[in-house]
Parts: structure tokens; C-alpha cells; sequence
């Protein structure tokens, strides 16, 4: 697996090599980066490989018909793409996209805020790394079934292969803790969908702004939820310090088993508002514990980018 050109990771690693830089900075991210990418790739995969069993791609024969947009040529582009009439009008070269072209492209998120650190003594994974794991297994599986798959807000664009997934995986485990809670805020070609992957543990008024934003796009999506299990059960009991990681502010409840009934009554409002205005939207939502298999959630979405039905928990 190679650093993508440009990148101030590759810029470092190439001067390391001809001896020149802070090599032990370096040799120190090299290794945390190498100890994070092969287990979640490993379980990315092998997630992806159980869904995978008994499904079809969702690839479809033909590129359509309407027009959408001339864009530069890439390298992975074929060369039969190439709209040379548009291309001799400039010292460019061209590709023609049709509508049906744009359609086939998925774009994934991950939340990798201070929220999403969280694993209770009850947990076996943190937040982060288990929405790391759905949305690797989210670009493999897609990527089998012919997608174009990129990051949401990316710089690179849409891509399919096995350059796809060790792009996303370069660049999610390379961040594994961010400040940025909310995905991105882009342009997207009409028909192209969404995998939003995230707690959704805060005030939902930014949440239902994203989804007027793509939805007036033509952007259907889907929210994934993933919680940890001491967070919708609320196992504590008698004195107990509840603190924001993202804002630092403290609770002490003298008895923390008394909160739990209005506890599960705000976050079942929470998701019920979520859910409702994906369906607005023509969206989907679901709900995900880390102490659960991931082939559920993963398996619930896969089947809802075909079908666009609202789906459960998983």
C-alpha cells in the first residue's frame, strides 16, 4: 500500500528515505498507521465477505443516455471514454458523463470525533473503530458489485478496485480522531447516495439541515447510528459522574439508575426525529450496538441502496 502522491504523509516518508527529515516522528506514525490498517481491513473484508454470500452486484449494463457534464480525464479513465470533440477545444483532454454514470457513485463518512472514542467496560470495540470497520466493509462490499465509492469531502474522486478501498483505508486510519463532528457539506451529481455513519448524539437541527442540503440535490442517503451498548442501556448505578467529552461539562447523578426512564424516553425521541425526517427525504435510518455483529447493519443498508425502503436495527 502506497501514500497518495501530494500527501504531506508521502512528502515526510520521501524524505525519510533519502535521509533527510524527523525520521523517528515518522517511523512513529508508520507504525501506529500499520498496527491500525490490517485488523480492520481484515474484519472490513471478512464483514463485507459474509454479506456478500448469496448477494448479486448492483452493477447494471449501460451508461444511460442523459447528458451531465464533460469532466478532465483521469488516469483510470479508458481511453474509449475520451470526448475528443470537447477535448480539441482546449489543450485538455475530456471525458463525457452521462446521468447514469454519476448515479453509480457512493460517497462514505465516518465520524471520528471525541464522541466516538467512547468504549464503556461493557464494549468490546470503540465507536470509531466499528464505524471504521462498516464503512471499509460498506467501499468492499460496494466495490464488488462494480461501485465507484470516495470519501465524502475528499480530494479524490469516486473510484472503484482495490484503489478505492486502500485509498479510504489510508486516509480513515490515519485519522482515527478528528474535531470535524458533522459530514461535509458538498456538491454532488443528482442520483448519487450517501452512507453517513455516526453517534447522532447531539442536538438534531444540524442533522435535518444536511438532509434539506442533499436532498434538494436529488441525494438519497443513509444515516447508520452506531452506540455503544452502556449508552442505551445506562448501566449505573448510585453516584455517578456523567461527563461531555465534546464540551467537557459534568453531571453528577447521586443515583444514576433513576435516570434511566427518562434517559430512554430522550433518545428514542432522538432517533424517532432522525428518523422521520430521513423518511422526508427518502432517506434511511438505523440504529447499531458495538457489542453486535456488524454483518447486520452492513447487510440492512446494502439491500436499502437498491431498494430505498427504510430500514431497522441492526
Amino acid at each position: 500500500m502506497k501514500p497518495q502522491p501530494g500527501s504531506a504523509w508521502g512528502a515526510r516518508l520521501g524524505e525519510w528515505l533519502q535521509g533527510k527529515g524527523p525520521a523517528t516522528s515518522l517511523r512513529s506514525d508508520a507504525e501506529r498507521l500499520s498496527a491500525r490498517l490490517p485488523p480492520l481491513l481484515v474484519q472490513a473484508n471478512r464483514v463485507a465477505a459474509t454479506v456478500a454470500q448469496g448477494e448479486h452486484g448492483r452493477r447494471r449494463v449501460g451508461q444511460g443516455d442523459a447528458f451531465w457534464q464533460f469532466r478532465r480525464y483521469r488516469n483510470e479513465d479508458p481511453s474509449m471514454a475520451i470526448d475528443w470533440r470537447q477535448s480539441a477545444k482546449s489543450q485538455h483532454l475530456f471525458v463525457r458523463e452521462r446521468e447514469w454514470s454519476a448515479a453509480a457513485s457512493i460517497w462514505i463518512w465516518r465520524d471520528a470525533s471525541a464522541s466516538m472514542q467512547y468504549r464503556s467496560h461493557v464494549a468490546t470495540t470503540s465507536k470509531v473503530e466499528r464505524a471504521t470497520v462498516l464503512a471499509l466493509a460498506f467501499a468492499c462490499l460496494l466495490v464488488r458489485g462494480g461501485e465507484r465509492v470516495g470519501e465524502l469531502g475528499g480530494e479524490q474522486p469516486a473510484t472503484t478496485g482495490k484503489q478505492a478501498i486502500d485509498r479510504l483505508a489510508m486516509g480513515w486510519t490515519r485519522r482515527m480522531s478528528v474535531t470535524q463532528k458533522q459530514p461535509p457539506r458538498v456538491s454532488l451529481p443528482r442520483f448519487s447516495q450517501l452512507i453517513l455513519i455516526s453517534d447522532w448524539l447531539s442536538p438534531p437541527e444540524p442533522v435535518l439541515e444536511l438532509l434539506r442540503h442533499y436532498g434538494s440535490m436529488g441525494v438519497r442517503g443513509h444515516l447508520i447510528q452506531v452506540l455503544d451498548p452502556a449508552e442505551e442501556d445506562l448501566p449505573f448505578n448510585g453516584r455517578t459522574e456523567f461527563e461531555d467529552v465534546e464540551s467537557s461539562l459534568k453531571m453528577l447523578a447521586r443515583r444514576a439508575e433513576a435516570l434511566k426512564g427518562a434517559y430512554r424516553d430522550r433518545l428514542t425521541g432522538l432517533q424517532m426525529t432522525l428518523s422521520q425526517a430521513c423518511r422526508r427525504q427518502d432517506w434511511t435510518f438505523a440504529t447499531h450496538r458495538t457489542d453486535r455483529p456488524p454483518q447486520g447493519a452492513l447487510l440492512a443498508a446494502y439491500e436499502a441502496l437498491s431498494s430505498q425502503r427504510t430500514i431497522g436495527t441492526g
